[in-house]
């Protein structure tokens, strides 16, 4: 590229980012290997609910980049959701020190710097790993997520859609694993086969593929993840008293080996976000901003109906006020309908070492809005801390493709010390509510209560028939009885629904039934339940 031709582009970058709006600054502009102040590369607040796309090989700064971001974020009074799959976000909490090549960097930048400590909430799923424990019911987790836990095929995700329904209309709570098997159990036996045949039924093969498949998540450890208390997803949404957004980081080192689990637990979330949130427009600046890490776990074997639920999610979410930023190795992670919902890019290194590699890297350049530089050699050649970045500016319109040299984050790089995030844990404004699992009574207990009164009302109808037929063998056979215009005598048949109907077992029954009119539960496009608050 020619002198001219580089400070042309140079003036078009200090043009298009130079933005009237509050904005994170990400960091300045890279010229033939040389950092330019004063080409400040800024992402506006207010575009940050247009979400936004980290992508890179690995070990090229991706998470480094969540971090500044996250910091900014936090600063500027946003809540933000991280999910740190490898443990090292917990450095949030801790200030940076200073000095060698994070001076030099930031003296290059020629940008404020200061080792600063941010507010985190430390999280875990279902009490595994350090932090409060998130979990959720099976009943508000839904059809469709649990079925890419459980990599249902289609058929049985349409099943398993009708278990859950017919559990709604009967008013049965799915706490928990153990609910859900003895519901489709149920729903297969002899007692409760007939349930569903005006529903089309359940096939005894889908019903046994669902439930090898239940029976393997619990061993597999995943049934710590379904129960009560039920995480508040407002709960992800709090300042601090002087403002700032805290930073709810949820710890994965302890479920590295369930990806599925987490990454699906994490759209649950973003789902119950989806529901419950009211429509604000386009805000000054987002009401949080999720950042989805190991993204492309997500829609790996993930079946229509789910990436369908993913791209309306984020698709509409945005008028929420909620920013996702989905984080991954390269662009064609993320399905092209998804994808293409995304205005905001920061691309790290990518390596084209085999055949592949090259066919991704081509794909990912042709992602980008055109500009003077070659994509296909720079984006190889990027050092770690530097991106090729593009962002949506405050009119909605593409910025020019910006080689960032980006900032250095203020909070260490890397994990806190154990001392400090056992005290964050132990001053946990939510570990009360969330920390002691609940086992109250739910479908697994109501079914079974209803098997006994069933057994039990049998029991009490045939020794009240046994009854009338020893009181009708005992009647002289030439003896017409007179009628009568009172009460009927109990040995009658009339008498004997009456005894049936004021029997305990049946009142209990009819007490059982009546809970569950009115309580068939709505249903989100995710298949989660609709909360109401």
């Amino acid at each position: 590229m020619s002198e001219p031709q580089r400070s042309s582009q140079l003036d078009t970058i200090r043009d298009g980012y130079a933005f009237a709006e509050p904005s994170v600054v990400l960091g300045a502009a890279v010229d033939d290997g040389r950092v330019v102040p004063d080409a400040v590369v800024r992402l506006p607040l207010a575009s940050l609910n247009r979400h936004g796309l980290v992508t890179g090989a690995t070990g090229t700064g991706k998470t480094v980049t969540l971090q500044v971001l996250a910091e900014q974020l936090s600063d500027a009074g946003v809540p933000v959701f991280l999910a740190d799959v490898k443990g090292d976000l917990t450095g949030l909490l801790t200030p940076a020190v200073g000095g060698g090549k994070v001076d030099e960097r930031m003296g290059a930048l020629a940008q404020d710097w200061a080792g600063t400590a941010y507010p985190v909430e430390l999280l875990n799923l279902g009490g595994e790993g350090i932090g409060t424990p998130v979990r959720a019911t099976v009943t508000d987790f839904g059809p469709t997520l649990l079925a890419k836990v459980l990599r249902l095929n289609k058929t049985q995700e349409s099943s398993l859609g009708l278990v859950f329904h017919w559990a709604d209309q009967q008013g049965l709570a799915l706490l928990d694993l153990k609910d859900l098997r003895a519901v489709v159990q149920h729903l297969v036996s002899d007692e409760g086969k007939d349930d569903l045949r005006g529903l089309g039924g359940l096939a005894k093969s889908t019903a046994g593929v669902i439930l090898r498949e239940l029976v393997a998540l619990s061993a597999a450890g995943g049934d710590v993840f379904f129960g009560e208390p039920e995480f508040d997803t407002a709960d992800l949404m709090r300042l601090t008293s002087d403002g700032k957004g805290i930073i709810s980081c949820l710890e994965l080192p302890g479920v590295q080996d369930k990806p599925v689990v987490f990454s699906t637990f994490l759209m649950w979330l973003l789902a119950d976000l989806f529901q419950d949130l009211p429509e604000v427009g386009n805000p000054d600046k987002p009401a949080l901003v999720f950042f989805f890490d190991e993204a492309h776990l997500l829609f790996e074997d993930a079946s229509p109906a789910f990436l369908d639920a993913v791209e309306l999610a984020v698709r509409l979410i945005r008028s929420k006020g909620v920013g996702i930023f989905f984080v991954t190795q390269t662009p064609t992670d993320v399905p092209e309908s998804v994808l293409a919902q995304l205005g905001n890019r920061v691309q790290h290194a990518l390596r084209a070492h085999t055949p592949n590699d090259a066919k991704a890297l081509r794909a990912t350049v042709s992602t980008f809005p055109f500009s003077d530089y070659d994509l296909a050699e720079l984006i190889p050649s990027l050092g770690t801390g530097e991106a090729v970045v593009t962002v949506l500016s405050e009119k909605g319109a593409p910025t020019p493709v910006a080689h960032t040299m980006l900032r250095a984050p203020q909070s260490r790089i890397g994990p806190s010390d154990q001392d400090q995030l056992d005290r964050v844990v132990a001053a946990s404004a939510l570990r009360d509510r969330y920390v002691e699992p609940v086992d109250r009574e739910s479908a697994h207990e109501m079914l079974a209560a209803r098997l006994r009164q069933e057994a039990e009302l049998a029991e009490a109808v045939a020794a009240i028939e046994r009854d009338a037929d020893r009181v009708a063998a005992e009647r002289p056979r030439t003896t017409r009885a007179p009628e009568r215009s009172g009460p009927t005598p109990r040995g009658s048949d009339d008498g004997m629904v009456g005894q049936v109907l004021d029997s305990p077992v049946m009142r209990s029954m009819l007490r059982s039934a009546g809970t569950v009119i009115g309580r068939e539960i709505t249903r989100s496009i995710f298949g989660t339940r609709r909360r109401r608050r």
